[in-house]
């Protein structure tokens, strides 16, 4: 017992107890010294290490710590990575870039306002970095990977999910379009990330504009010709619906379990990029067999995969389409079925 917890000084401090029989007394006496020894821990024990958030611009590639490698791609790696002090994952994403110093300049600038953008429908950006060649960005962890990912072990995926799915994509979309001026230029299932609170996020909107704006990188990033807009691929003017025509092709896709365009020996496949630009650009554009799906869910596509831009319809307005809407009621729960249909979620 410490000499600030002792009888003679609890004595002088509750001066009442010398009225009280020894036992009780003494008893007295040991609920008060533990009581004192348990306000000197809490006072003691430090408080917890606040999580860190985007706008806190404190983080370090020297605090963190590898975990394992969750994705590879032309352009890069992605690392899950684990902050040293908060126990926090973030997922790391290093794209190799040899530039000149004009360049690196715009890409700092460019991941600056990624960094400040704030939606619930969009992966945070924590920080980001140039060095050594290589960007380095810490972004938000998402557990489930992406819906590429998700597509292979279910390989399909109903109507219910699908609309609530395409909803949360959607305000991503209306949120980069309408209050960030940006257009992703790069809309694919991989670049739609889940996780087992059921949320679905947009990535990489903001890399794909900062390698085409660098000299000499367009071609070997930004080219997902799969999922490019016709007016893309033949060079004229786009807009924000360049990404609506990437969405439709999307949705049908996760709907029927293939790829919207067929090449002509579907046993072959496309034998070259150059043949599917052509197949995007001359062949009407595809629609979802109306014996297989609602008449609501065969409208959203077809307004999403006009060939004229102009008659194409934008996020603000598909949000207000039927197909959004009509399993509403059905309270579609995406947690559970990320969480139990398919290969389970990305685990350390």
């Amino acid at each position: 017992m410490s000499s600030s917890s002792s009888p003679s000084l609890l004595l002088m401090k509750f001066p009442l107890l010398s009225t009280y029989p020894k036992a009780a007394r003494l008893e007295m006496v040991i609920c008060l010294s533990i009581e004192t020894v348990f306000e000197f821990s809490l006072k003691s024990t430090p408080n917890p290490p606040q999580p860190i958030t985007p706008t806190d611009n404190q983080l370090s590639l020297a605090d963190i710590d590898t975990v394992k490698v969750i994705g590879k791609g032309s352009s890069g790696i992605v690392q899950l990575v684990q902050h040293k002090w908060t126990s926090q994952f973030f997922a790391l994403k290093v794209i190799q870039m040899n530039i000149e110093e004009s360049a690196r300049k715009a890409i700092a600038q460019e991941l600056k306002i990624n960094q400040s953008s704030q939606c619930p429908f969009v992966v945070m950006c924590y920080q980001s970095f140039y060095d050594n060649g290589a960007i380095s960005i810490i972004l938000e962890y998402m557990d489930g990977g992406s819906l590429a990912d998700f597509l292979i072990s279910v390989k399909k995926i109903e109507e219910p999910y699908l609309a609530a799915v395409c909803k949360q994509v959607l305000k991503g979309l209306l949120y980069l379009h309408h209050e960030k001026h940006i257009i992703h230029r790069d809309l694919k299932p991989s670049n739609l990330l889940i996780n087992h609170r059921g949320e679905v996020k947009i990535t990489d909107f903001g890399v794909s504009a900062i390698m085409q704006s660098t000299s000499g990188q367009a071609n070997t990033f930004v080219g997902t010709y799969v999922y490019m807009s016709p007016e893309r691929i033949s060079g004229e003017r786009y807009d924000y619906k360049s990404d609506i025509w990437s969405l439709g092709l999307i949705l049908l896709e996760c709907a029927t379990g293939q790829f919207s365009f067929i090449p002509p020996v579907l046993e072959e496949g496309w034998t070259n990029v150059y043949e599917l630009m052509v197949a995007i650009v001359d062949q009407p554009p595809p629609s979802a067999p109306p014996d297989q799906f609602s008449p609501e869910f065969c409208s959203f596509i077809s307004a999403c995969v006009q060939k004229d831009p102009k008659d194409r319809q934008s996020a603000h307005e598909l949000m207000k389409h039927p197909f959004i809407t009509m399993y509403d009621d059905q309270h579609v729960d995406l947690s559970s079925y990320f969480t139990n249909a398919g290969s389970p979620l990305a685990t350390l």
